[in-house]
C-alpha cells in the first residue's frame, strides 16, 4: 500500500490546494472587512486561526481515507472511523483556533462563546468535503496506477508473444537445413561444408537480432539471401532466386526474421516438388508510408491443394497482429500455377 501523501507525490496538486485556500482565505477577509464591518486585523486573525489552520490539519484526512477504503471495510466501520477522526480533527482545530484567537485578539472570550457552536458545525462540514475530495484523489490515483500496470502487462505479453512466434522459426528452419546437410554429407561433402558455413552465418544473424524487433530491409534481405544460398546448394538449378528491388527500399524498417518463412513456403510448395527450374521472384517498392514486398513462385496445383497454407504464413500473420494490430498486411494470391505473397510493412 502506497502511504505517501498525494501532496508529496504530486507537488502540482499541493500547489493547487495551497492556492485554493489562499484565494478562499483572502475572499473571506474581504467579505468580513467590507461587508460585515469587522476590522481588517481582526478579519485576518479569524481567517488564519480557523480557515488556514483547517487547511493544514485537514490534509491529514487523506490517511483516514487510505486506511478505510470501500473495498476493504464495511460501510458501518467506515462511518464509525470517520466519526472518530472528524471529532479528533475538529477538537484539535478548535483548540488551536481558540489559542491563536486568545493570543492575537483582545477581548476574545465573548467572541469565542458566540462562534464556537457555528465553528464546530463548520468543522464537521469541512471534514465531509475533505472526505469527498480525498476519496476522489485516492480513486484517481488507483485508476492511474491500474492503467499504468495494465499497459506494462500488455507490453510484457506482447513481447512474450513475439519471442514465442520467432522461436518457432529457428527450430523449423534448422530442422530442414540439417536434413539437407545430412543428405549431402555422403554424396557431396564439399557442398555440405558450404551449407554448414552459410548456416552458421545465418544463425549468427538470428542470435544477433533476436532481441531487436525491427531491422533495415537491407539486413533482412541479406539474411534471406544466405538462406537461399543454403537451399541453392540443396536444390541446385531447380531454385533460381530473382531480386527486383527498387531504389529507396534498403533503409526501410521491417520486423526481423519475417521474410524467411515466405521463402521457406515458396521452396516447400514450389521448388521441392518441381522437375524444372522455379523462379522465386522478389519485388520490392517503398514510399514514406509503406514497404511493399512481393514474393512469387510457380507450383504444382495438385500438391498445393493438398498441403494448403503452412505454419510459416500463419506465424507471420500472428506477428503482424501483435506488432501492427493488423494481420491483413499479408495477402496471398494463387492464380493457375503461380503463388504470390504480398507483405505490406507500415513505415510510420
Amino acid at each position: 500500500m502506497e502511504l505517501r501523501h498525494p501532496f508529496i507525490t504530486n507537488p502540482r496538486l499541493a500547489i493547487y490546494y495551497g492556492l485554493f485556500w489562499l484565494v478562499a482565505g483572502s475572499a473571506m477577509v474581504m467579505i468580513s472587512t467590507f461587508v460585515s464591518g469587522v476590522s481588517f486585523g481582526i478579519s485576518i486573525v479569524e481567517v488564519f486561526s480557523f480557515v488556514i489552520t483547517y487547511a493544514l490539519i485537514g490534509s491529514a484526512i487523506w490517511y483516514v481515507i487510505k486506511f478505510t477504503t470501500l473495498e476493504d471495510h464495511s460501510v458501518s466501520n467506515i462511518l464509525f472511523a470517520h466519526l472518530i477522526a472528524a471529532s479528533i480533527i475538529v477538537f484539535i482545530w478548535m483548540y488551536f483556533g481558540v489559542v491563536i484567537i486568545k493570543l492575537l485578539h483582545s477581548d476574545s472570550d465573548e467572541w469565542i462563546k458566540k462562534i464556537i457552536v457555528v465553528r464546530i458545525f463548520f468543522g464537521y462540514m469541512l471534514y465531509i468535503i475533505y472526505v469527498i475530495f480525498f476519496y476522489a484523489v485516492n480513486y484517481y490515483q488507483g485508476f492511474k496506477e491500474k492503467v499504468i500496470n495494465e499497459s506494462k502487462l500488455i507490453s510484457l505479453v506482447k513481447e512474450a508473444e513475439l519471442h514465442a512466434l520467432k522461436s518457432q522459426i529457428n527450430p523449423h528452419f534448422l530442422f530442414n537445413s540439417l536434413n539437407s546437410i545430412s543428405s549431402l554429407t555422403m554424396t557431396d561433402p564439399a557442398r555440405a561444408q558450404e551449407m554448414v558455413i552459410n548456416l552458421s552465418q545465418l544463425m549468427r544473424y538470428s542470435l544477433k537480432h533476436n532481441q531487436k524487433e525491427m531491422v533495415s530491409f537491407q539486413q533482412e534481405l541479406g539474411n534471406n539471401k544466405l538462406y537461399l544460398n543454403i537451399e541453392k546448394v540443396r536444390f541446385g538449378s531447380k531454385l533460381n532466386p530473382v531480386f527486383e528491388i527498387e531504389d529507396g527500399c534498403s533503409n526501410a524498417e521491417i520486423p526481423n526474421m519475417i521474410l524467411q518463412p515466405l521463402y521457406e513456403n515458396a521452396i516447400k510448395y514450389g521448388v521441392y516438388e518441381a522437375t524444372e527450374t522455379v523462379d522465386v521472384i522478389t519485388h520490392c517498392k517503398c514510399n514514406s508510408k509503406v514497404l511493399e514486398i512481393t514474393i512469387s513462385n510457380t507450383f504444382d496445383p495438385n500438391v498445393q491443394s493438398k498441403k494448403g497454407e503452412g505454419i510459416g504464413l500463419r506465424n507471420i500473420r500472428e506477428r503482424l497482429q501483435v506488432i501492427y494490430g493488423n494481420p491483413h498486411l499479408l495477402q496471398t494470391n494463387s492464380d493457375n500455377n503461380k503463388f504470390t505473397v504480398t507483405l505490406s510493412v507500415p513505415q510510420n
